[in-house]
């Protein structure tokens, strides 16, 4: 069966404003835990097709269910994602397709297909991907920290380009829960003191560090757009 993550984003900017929240989480969740904490780099692709992707990287695909689920989101993807992800040493291929009207990149409800691969350096799978047809769209640099608090994932990244932003994120297996969970992390967000980011600013930013990810990838470096 395969999993769906509704996530909400709120920007936080600075580091104040990020252990601020962490602060209030605290104080409304005394069970509150840091889950874990690393960097990241990753690389989105644009163009492309799934299917040929999915030929190509059958064989880095370890176990029947994997294989089944990149089946099940190349038949179900209104849009999608394409990604290779280095978090600390661990190499990922994923995939994120939106089930919604919001897009595969940042969305509020997307079905997640997320593999292990092993035996391939960062720059080798880029090549698998490149050669599916694929083309770079941007490479990002990020810290993350990962939280559970209560029964919601969040993560606090210090993205590359847009400084610190928060993600509140539940999973779930029926399509059809997305509308509640997402209702119910705005609400939660709104209890926190934070804001969601909206969706027609968060594409403005998307589109802006796409345009000009080569000044940011991999520095503190951010901007500010409206």
């Amino acid at each position: 069966m395969n999993s769906y993550e509704i996530e909400i984003k709120s920007l936080l900017g600075s580091l104040a404003n990020a252990e601020r929240l962490v602060q209030k989480m605290k104080a409304k969740d005394d069970k509150l835990a840091q889950t874990s904490s690393h960097k990241q780099l990753n690389h989105y692709f644009v163009g492309g097709n799934l299917e040929n992707l999915r030929k190509n990287a059958d064989h880095l695909i370890i176990g029947p269910k994997d294989k089944a689920k990149f089946e099940e989101v190349i038949k179900k993807a209104k849009t999608f994602s394409v990604r290779t992800r280095l978090a600390d040493k661990k190499l990922l291929l994923v995939v994120k397709a939106s089930i919604d009207d919001t897009t595969s990149s940042n969305g509020t409800a997307r079905i997640e297909f997320e593999t292990e691969i092993k035996g391939l350096t960062l720059d080798e799978l880029d090549k698998l991907i490149l050669e599916s047809g694929f083309e770079y769209q941007a490479k990002w640099s990020r810290e993350r920290t990962d939280y559970k608090f209560r029964d919601v994932s969040v993560s606090i990244d210090k993205n590359a380009g847009y400084g610190y932003i928060a993600e509140f994120e539940k999973v779930v297996n029926d399509p059809g829960l997305a509308d509640g969970v997402k209702k119910e992390l705005r609400e939660l967000i709104q209890e926190l003191g934070a804001e969601e980011l909206a969706q027609d600013r968060l594409e403005r930013m998307f589109a802006h560090y796409n345009a000009h990810w080569r000044d940011y990838y991999g520095t503190d470096k951010i901007f500010s757009l409206d």
